[in-house]
């Protein structure tokens, strides 16, 4: 019995889906294309590359890589952003050098090596390409917004 039950929920839903997808009321990321049609891929842009630090787009995100990653080694045997950015390598590449906090364990206590929760720096850190927004950022920073005037009640 629960079994039907189930099966005839799961069709349901399923029919709901598809007169969704055919009114084109899903998800406007996919372009309005029908949920059983394959939507044409974007384009894939070229990775920004001028080593030119970007202001940030919100409060702590973490900085973007300003140059090609390709063929980086990053696994459990390398890590290829270290060879310029730990350290002891910032004074002969004058890369900028991680956070402190990389070097910070989960309890906050200070490790000589890098941090194996922060070894892997494309969970955070991303390079940027030329592709267009798709979402428009009205992200306003907090030194902005204390320096406009205050409206005054009367």
């Amino acid at each position: 019995m629960r079994t039907i039950t189930t099966a005839i929920a799961i069709a349901v839903l399923a029919i709901s889906l598809g007169v969704l997808a055919q009114e084109g009321e899903l998800d406007a990321l996919r372009g309005h294309v029908p949920l059983l049609e394959e939507r044409t891929p974007e384009p894939l842009y070229d990775v920004v590359n001028d080593d030119q630090r970007r202001v940030r787009a919100y409060p702590m995100q973490p900085p973007t890589i300003p140059h090609k990653i390709d063929n980086y080694q990053v696994d459990l045997n390398a890590n290829r952003c270290m060879s310029c950015h730990s350290r002891q390598r910032v004074g002969d590449t004058q890369a900028p050098m991680i956070s402190v906090t990389h070097y910070m364990d989960r309890d906050g206590n200070f490790l000589a090596e890098l941090s194996p929760r922060r070894y892997f720096c494309n969970q955070c850190h991303v390079p940027q390409t030329e592709a267009p927004l798709t979402v428009e950022n009205r992200f306003v920073d907090i030194a902005e917004i204390l320096r406009q005037p205050r409206e005054t009640e009367e």
